[in-house]
């Protein structure tokens, strides 16, 4: 979409996995968890209510696909889907993969040590990977 930037933070702790109708999917370069973002590409949004009803309805399906991606990831056992925007206001969906005795569990991965980055390669592995499972 005409006029979308994507926040330089999220730039940087991600990776571009595929653009949905809607979303830029991303993925985190954090290896302790499978973890995707959804970035909505509408210039100025920070809140869901900043979109209109379709935008909803097209960011609602494309959670629903990623998440349902993300079930089928071997380990995962639980999801935790969050749009919190309290460091990057630009509307972003969390989507991560979580188990019991993962590197974060039971609690948030936020805040939860430091993200142990993929080497170069294996990033750009798991991000084709991702973009062949999202079709």
């Amino acid at each position: 979409m005409s006029g979308f930037e994507l926040d330089p933070r999220l730039a940087a702790d991600s990776v571009f996995v595929a653009d949905g109708p809607l979303s830029q999917v991303r993925l985190m370069d954090d290896t302790r968890f499978p973890w995707l973002l959804l970035v909505p590409r509408v210039p100025g949004a920070r809140e869901w209510i900043d979109l209109d009803g379709n935008q909803q309805r097209l960011l609602l399906a494309e959670l629903n696909r990623a998440a349902q991606a993300l079930r089928a990831t071997p380990g995962v056992e639980k999801l935790n889907i969050g749009a919190l925007g309290n460091v990057v206001a630009q509307l972003h969906v969390h989507l991560v993969g979580r188990h019991p005795g993962d590197a974060a569990w039971p609690g948030p991965v936020w805040g939860s040590g430091s993200a142990v980055r993929h080497a170069p390669e294996a990033l750009a592995a798991a991000a084709a990977d991702w973009r062949s499972r999202l079709g």
